[in-house]
């Protein structure tokens, strides 16, 4: 998936939960889930992410490759450690985990798949594929836009 989807579908689950709970600081978990779900993409030297931090990307793209150890759940677990260490926000800290999230769910479901289980060599993948840039993306995002704008009215009621 590209930048923008990652970056909507980060901003749809985190709009969608203070919409429903109003259990987080509104500004800092969307911002935090938007931020989460660029950065799995940090091993990708053309990623938005890979593109503004190029020399973090090229080292991890060297050691590891794409979407192994930085789409895996020891990479979100590894995250979710350093975060409860150094971010005392938590509206933050779980923003970013479940803008990472959504990054990895929409990342199984192309062809390419993940190494969820990382460092095991399994290729998690859904069973139907999106191409990654295509017409289903396209839909994926547009339903995705859709859903932000649901949740959002529910959270300041302007529709």
């Amino acid at each position: 998936m590209t930048g923008k989807t990652h970056i909507m579908a980060g901003i749809t689950v985190t709009t969608a939960i203070v919409a429903i709970t109003d259990a987080y600081q509104p500004e800092w978990f969307i911002a935090a889930g938007a931020a989460g779900g660029l950065l799995p993409d940090i091993c990708h030297s053309g990623s938005k992410i890979g593109r503004r931090f190029p020399a973090i990307s090229k080292i991890i793209n060297t050691i590891f490759g794409h979407r192994t150890f930085t789409h895996s759940l020891l990479f979100l677990a590894l995250v979710a450690l350093i975060l409860s260490e150094v971010v005392s926000n938590t509206s933050i800290t779980v923003g970013l985990l479940i803008g990472m999230a959504t990054h990895l769910l929409l990342d199984a479901s192309t062809k390419q798949g993940i190494k969820l289980l990382y460092p095991a060599r399994i290729t998690v993948r859904f069973p139907i594929t999106a191409r990654t840039g295509g017409k289903a993306e396209n839909i994926i995002l547009l339903l995705l836009t859709v859903v932000t704008l649901y949740y959002a009215n529910r959270m300041i009621g302007i529709f």
